[in-house]
């Protein structure tokens, strides 16, 4: 199994990266120092995490203010936004541009409007949630698919729903192939055809959650997945506010909740 992913643009994307979301500054910096020791080339990061300053997902704030406080939301502008990044792409400074948190609606639209392609759509990915319509219309359309929280995010606040990690499908096959929960949970992401970014600042799971490359979950294990009920766990009630146009989840989601 490949370590990458080949995007659109010919740039290649680790398929293992480490997520920083609610890791403190300091504590990110040790993270990362262990994650690259081990391997990783690849970090997330985003400002609504407080440990960096660049901006992603379908919401727009007032320049200068926090994600975090819904009076700072104004009515999202993607093809000017979208338009701004394709010119850092032509201009060099970025190997490849993506979306996060996209919908198949919102992927479509943009795709109406782009010059550029987004070359990777974030979203939430995981045996629990397998995002199978918006994974099929990324394949379809040349879009890498990047899982974040692709354990679930257990204990974070936000998540509802049942446990990636205590799925007894997930368990089941970690039993057959002496491996762990969260290794099978990654693996299948991968074998699945997209990159996985599990967060930890712990730096036993940090090497743990890249030793996926050696070994797969054969057909027949794969299979059970489907046996899975499919529940979204981060439902990003935050983004709900009518100054950022989004009235209910189902219109930040476009009605994929």
């Amino acid at each position: 199994m490949a370590e990458s992913f080949v995007l659109n643009t010919g740039a290649r994307i680790p398929s293992v990266g480490l997520g920083v979301w609610q890791i403190q500054p300091d504590a990110a910096v040790n993270a990362i120092y262990a994650a690259v020791k081990a391997g990783y080339r690849h970090i997330d990061c985003a400002p609504a995490y407080s440990n960096e300053k660049e901006i992603h997902g379908p919401i727009r704030i007032k320049k200068g203010t926090s994600i975090t406080s819904p009076e700072n939301f104004i009515p999202t502008d993607i093809p000017t936004t979208w338009a701004a990044m394709e010119k850092l792409y032509e201009s060099g400074k970025a190997r490849a541009i993506g979306v996060s948190n996209f919908s198949c609606k919102k992927l479509d639209d943009l795709f109406a409007v782009a010059r550029v392609p987004p070359a990777v759509n974030q979203v939430e990915c995981h045996p629990v949630w397998q995002q199978d319509k918006l994974r099929k219309l990324c394949q379809s359309k040349g879009v890498h698919l990047s899982a974040f929280s692709p354990l679930g995010s257990p204990g974070s606040p936000g998540i509802n729903g049942s446990s990636v990690l205590e799925n007894s499908i997930v368990v089941s096959v970690a039993e057959k192939l002496q491996k762990t929960p969260a290794q099978v949970a990654l693996r299948w992401g991968i074998q699945m055809g997209h990159s996985v970014l599990p967060k930890s600042a712990n730096e036993s799971r940090i090497k743990e959650n890249i030793d996926i490359f050696d070994w797969s979950i054969p057909e027949d294990l794969m299979a059970k997945f489907s046996e899975i009920k499919q529940v979204r766990l981060l439902r990003a009630e935050f983004a709900v506010h009518p100054q950022g146009g989004y009235n209910t989840l189902e219109d930040f989601w476009d009605g994929e909740i």
